[in-house]
């Protein structure tokens, strides 16, 4: 093969479920949807704000589990940011310097 390798491209989808959901996703999305439909048949239709207020969960769960790039999906940046903002941070940074003593390895000759 001439010493090419291939590599793919996205390793991780073939663990998913359809190659975009993990299963959290899918239980996430199917509660939010049942329980719009539990309300949207308990419920009578008569005002325009009983129908936003009963379509909410479904448009909510399905707006956490949408793929975006770079991150899984809406859901995981939310964690990510909380986690980001709420947890402790430090930043060690050791920079590269020619007169670091204990990095310089002497050459011997």
């Amino acid at each position: 093969m001439n010493d090419n390798y291939l590599i793919p491209a996205n390793t991780k989808s073939g663990s998913l479920i359809l190659g975009i959901f993990k299963p959290f996703d899918l239980i996430l999305l199917g509660t939010g949807v049942l329980f719009s439909l539990i309300l949207l048949m308990s419920l009578s239709m008569n005002y325009t704000w009983q129908v936003i207020l009963v379509v909410t969960p479904g448009l909510l769960s399905a707006f956490l589990v949408i793929p975006i790039p770079n991150y899984h999906n809406v859901l995981t940046i939310i964690i990510e940011c909380y986690n980001f903002f709420t947890n402790r941070r430090s930043y060690i940074w050791k920079g590269w310097c020619v007169k670091d003593v204990k990095d310089v390895k002497k050459s011997s000759k």
